[in-house]
């Protein structure tokens, strides 16, 4: 069995037991979630797809952490004017375990 799930405004297809890394969850680690914002249902039997949600579905999650990913640099210039910037972005993200799928 399947979901498709909508968080952060990206959309993950995810099965019992799959490890995703989602944008930042206002949860600590430990702590369960869920996650009601399931788009489309699929298992042996046939799919379900919502318009845009399917009502009643919900997928169950663990938090394992969150954490910052590996630091990218941004380097902006303009040519011919001498003006340049270096930044470092570092962008925040919660590992989540999908535990059940309910729908």
């Amino acid at each position: 069995m399947y979901a498709v799930i909508e968080t952060g405004g990206k959309q993950y297809q995810v099965k019992a037991g799959d490890e995703i890394f989602v944008e930042k969850l206002d949860v600590n680690a430990d702590e369960n979630v869920t996650f009601d914002k399931v788009m489309a249902v699929g298992s042996d039997a046939g799919i379900k797809v919502g318009a845009p949600y399917v009502e009643g579905a919900t997928v169950s999650a663990k938090v394992v952490k969150n954490g910052k990913s590996k630091k990218i640099t941004v380097f902006t210039y303009k040519p011919k004017k001498g003006e340049k910037r270096k930044m470092g972005h570092r962008q925040p993200y919660t590992k989540v375990v999908i535990e059940a799928i309910n729908g």
